[in-house]
């Protein structure tokens, strides 16, 4: 049954063809035969009890600086909609958090994926914590002297803020380095959040793997290599992929948290591990689709349609 679907993303016009993982989503749902609908964040209204977004229907094809055209710009009832797809990026700040609350309300209507009640009360940095047996050492605080005794107990850590994205804003602090004060200072200068430390693990130089989880499921994973003198992995900063397979560990991880994510409607996620150990598990706007099918040629991208169009077709 072909879909009116509707993507909630950053500028469609700007997205890389060969990594953008929504860009993958939407022309698998139009390959599909469903109807695409983009509008930006910003554009999301509600009004007198009713969810609009004002956009386009779009074309899709992977062609490079070609690849999408717009109809005519209009505005749409999200509720006359099967499937909206919450896949703007973060910063998740509160412009983002109330785009969860707009779109938590068409439950039993249309079909938002992630679930944006979950999505909202479960980032990735915070769901981890209901796992503390599968996570290395981690500590929320923004007080300087509780970062200070985290470091003073583990020597090496990783400071970073706790609702950053992309590798930005992450620090690298060894027994022998002497910044912290004044990166806490830095960090307190523009936000009140608290900030997330880890445990460093040197197993990083081997690489961060991202296992995609498709409504819970691991489906495959790639590998993101650091650049050299680079502590962090993510592709966004020089990372490189390298196709790996799933180890055991791997497989005992998404076991525990699979049902989690399922029950949550979370269909689309990414976690990262390194070594042994699980350090995020991204709902917002996970990434590593196009890589993932490059290298072992699975459609990831046509099994999680087929969770959706499942999950839908049982509302």
């Amino acid at each position: 049954m072909a879909l009116k679907v509707a993507f909630q993303m950053d500028p469609i016009g700007k997205v890389d063809i060969d990594a953008d993982s929504t860009f993958r989503l939407a022309l698998e749902a139009q390959a599909r035969g469903h109807q695409l609908f983009y509008y930006p964040p910003d554009a999301l209204s509600y009004r007198a009890g009713r969810l609009v977004a004002r956009g386009w229907p779009i074309e899709l094809r992977r062609r490079r600086d070609d690849h999408v055209s717009f109809g005519i710009e209009t505005e749409i009832d999200l509720a006359d909609w099967d499937v909206v797809w919450l896949r703007q990026d973060p910063p998740f700040d509160m412009h983002y958090i109330t785009t969860t609350h707009l779109l938590e309300m068409l439950a039993g209507r249309t079909l938002v994926v992630n679930d944006p009640f979950w999505v909202r009360n479960a980032p990735e940095k915070l769901l981890v914590l209901q796992f503390p047996d599968l996570t290395p050492p981690t500590l929320i605080a923004r007080e300087l002297s509780a970062i200070r005794a985290f470091k003073a107990e583990h020597g090496d850590i990783i400071l970073k803020p706790l609702y950053g994205n992309g590798g930005a804003g992450v620090f690298r602090l060894d027994p022998n380095d002497r910044n912290l004060a004044a990166l806490h200072e830095l960090f307190a200068g523009f936000t009140r959040e608290p900030l997330i430390a880890q445990k460093f693990l040197p197993a990083v130089a081997k690489g961060d793997k991202r296992v995609i989880l498709v409504d819970g499921a691991p489906v495959g994973a790639i590998n993101r290599i650091p650049a050299v003198g680079e502590t962090r992995s993510n592709l966004h900063v020089g990372g490189r992929a390298e196709p790996v397979e799933l180890t055991q560990r791997d497989r005992e991880i998404c076991a525990r948290i699979g049902p989690v994510l399922r029950e949550k409607g979370q269909v689309f996620v990414g976690i990262d591990v390194i070594g042994d150990w699980l350090t995020e598990i991204n709902v917002t706007s996970p990434t590593g689709i196009q890589e993932l099918e490059r290298f072992d040629g699975t459609n990831v991208a046509g099994r999680i349609w087929e969770a959706v169009e499942a999950r839908r077709a049982a509302m």
